[in-house]
């Protein structure tokens, strides 16, 4: 019998490291081929390129065929996307981010490049950072035939959920003071966007056992992805006032879930695009809250009622023309899209757009639950990946008889906000339950 590996450190449900080095990653779904047959994909053709032979940056370009004819000499807007996948799993290639960037494509009509860009741990931050970075100044040079025959330079879009959220905002910050890269970024969609602190907000203290990702699991993610060089005080989870003010992008979105632990944390990012547009001059800020829902619930599930509205929202972000008195008046599109005039002090912003469902679980929507658990041969007596439903129900908060949804659940690490390095593989008995996502 051969000896078993032992854990290093246990990130489930997105990674495990062993002490021989070797990383196994949990959470991930298949990889999808690309194609120029736009009839197989939706009406979009796909195709990827390198970017970068060195490090291996490369992208998923995804062109809505009907939309580029009937624009004809008319350009489409350009979306430069990053994944998410708490900057250690996924990929541009696999079937999650393929069928979201397919959809956004044919649903804004727009040309979408999706960066495949290197993973922490073997590439810690600031790789991501700076993969995006070259991606972007590659879609900027509009080398490729498909950005130099429909790509309108001028409607530049960069977004992301989750982490590529965090990487989207700073790629605009690199491109707004770093000389830009040749073209202006018209604006920035972040979904249920990464951002975090060393202090826990108030509302980050509570956990019901339900939300897919509780605080004392995100305390962990970013000394992880930064090789222990940086804990949750980094500025680069709360970014500073003047680094909001160097944004030359006059246009933001910030997509929010209820029951998201990182939803404080996007409004009040957006409240402070807000305050920066009201002092330097004016500028769009958007926040779309899905109400019942939690992290990345429209990855998982892009037929439900929320998934569509949050898709229309950013769709209609995108292809609204640009408004040429935003030199004058500060626009807070939420709840109808009431225009603020910044002038007025007494002007307060109205409350956040809320779009509700009836609240419900995660379903399973592509099966990739049980692909997963045919692909890696679990049994009833085994945990299966990020998909099994663990029969320890864990101690404290996670030991409530309701049923959980969350990543996380039992004693993975302690409940309080975590400032040190990333010093989890030093801690003795720490283990974690995991809980079914989609089921």
């Amino acid at each position: 019998m051969g000896v078993v590996a032992e854990v290093d450190f246990d990130f489930s449900p997105f990674l495990k490291r062993y002490k021989n080095g070797r990383i196994e990653r949990l959470l991930r779904s298949p990889l999808v081929a690309a194609s120029e047959n736009p009839t197989a994909n939706r009406g979009v053709a796909t195709r990827d390129v390198v970017i970068d032979h060195g490090t291996g940056v490369s992208a998923r370009l995804f062109l809505p065929s009907r939309a580029a004819m009937a624009a004809g000499t008319r350009r489409l807007p350009l979306i430069v996307y990053i994944h998410g996948g708490s900057f250690c799993t996924e990929s541009a290639f696999c079937r999650t981010y393929h069928r979201y960037a397919t959809s956004l494509a044919a649903s804004a009509g727009a040309l979408v490049i999706s960066v495949e860009y290197r993973l922490a741990p073997e590439h810690p931050i600031p790789a991501a950072y700076d993969d995006a970075w070259s991606a972007l100044k590659w879609v900027a040079s509009l080398a490729d035939p498909w950005l130099a025959n429909h790509a309108d330079p001028a409607r530049m879009f960069l977004a992301g959920d989750s982490a590529g959220g965090n990487i989207a905002y700073h790629t605009a910050v690199r491109a707004s003071r770093d000389g830009g890269v040749g073209v202006d970024i018209e604006g920035m969609v972040i979904i249920h966007p990464y951002f975090w602190g060393a202090e826990r907000l108030p509302s980050e203290e509570v956990w019901d056992g339900a939300a897919v990702f509780p605080a004392y699991g995100v305390d962990w993610l970013w000394p992880f992805v930064t090789a222990g060089q940086a804990s949750n005080d980094d500025p680069r989870l709360n970014p500073p006032d003047e680094e909001i003010a160097s944004l030359k992008c006059r246009r933001v979105l910030v997509a929010v879930a209820e029951k998201d632990t990182l939803r404080e944390r996007g409004c009040r990012l957006l409240n402070r695009f807000h305050d920066n547009y009201a002092r330097s001059g004016g500028g769009e800020a958007t926040l779309v809250e899905s109400e019942g829902e939690d992290h990345g619930f429209h990855l998982y599930s892009p037929l439900r009622a929320t998934s569509r509205r949050l898709m229309s929202s950013i769709v209609n972000f995108i292809n609204q023309p640009p408004a040429p008195e935003l030199d004058d008046h500060l626009h807070w599109h939420a709840c109808g899209g009431k225009k603020i005039d910044r002038t007025s002090a007494t002007t307060t912003a109205p409350k956040p757009m809320i779009l509700g469902v009836p609240r419900r679980p995660f379903m399973d929507v592509f099966g990739y639950g049980m692909e997963m658990k045919r692909h890696y041969g679990c049994s009833s007596s085994t945990t299966c990946m990020a998909y099994a439903m663990s029969k320890n129900r864990g101690r404290g908060k996670a030991a409530s008889p309701k049923k959980n949804y969350g990543l996380f659940s039992g004693a993975v690490w302690p409940n309080k906000a975590y400032k040190g390095p990333a010093a989890a593989a030093t801690l003795p008995g720490t283990h974690h339950v995991i809980k079914n996502m989609w089921q």
